[in-house]
């Protein structure tokens, strides 16, 4: 088995603190979770026993993830801490602890292990497409139709399971 990569979803669940397995994230999940880390020396206690490592992953496994996030529809709702840690598992060959819908359809999409925290995880993977309601027409990177102005709305175009 490969790493733990955890994203945000993760520490907030607790996980990282209840497991006695090593972990890793990236500065950019360290960073969104910030205010956990001043709450109380949890995170610096799990550095310090090495029970968490920080490390990023390299520039060409992002781009990877980047370009397969805008494929799936998924990159308008992933922030760049979601994007480092499915670069992170993708570059390590570790499996991602997360609840996160948008991290978890992607992650699958590149054959990426997932494990949920809190729910039952994902069930259908596919490719988002983002409309406009109104105009009828498709739309990537805005959340709101140039023509018309409407909100867009999304449907999981769903794979089939391979």
């Amino acid at each position: 088995m490969g790493f733990r990569i955890y994203d945000a979803s993760a520490f907030y669940a607790g996980i990282p603190f209840a497991s006695p397995e090593l972990g890793h994230t990236t500065s950019l999940v360290f960073e969104e979770i910030e205010h956990i880390k001043k709450c109380h020396g949890a995170i610096e206690i799990l550095i310090q026993t090495g029970r968490l490592k920080i490390m990023d992953a390299e520039p060409q496994s992002i781009k990877v993830v980047v370009d397969m996030a805008k494929k799936t529809g998924d990159f308008q709702e992933l922030s760049k801490a979601d994007i480092s840690a499915v670069a992170l598992a993708l570059q390590t060959g570790g499996h991602i602890v997360t609840d996160d819908f948008a991290v978890s359809n992607l992650a699958k999409n590149m054959k990426i292990s997932i494990h949920p925290v809190m729910t039952n995880g994902i069930r259908d993977v596919g490719r988002w497409r983002h409309y406009c309601s109104a105009c009828k027409k498709e739309f990537t990177a805005v959340n709101a139709c140039p023509i018309c102005g409407n909100r867009l709305t999304r449907k999981l175009l769903k794979r089939k399971p391979s």
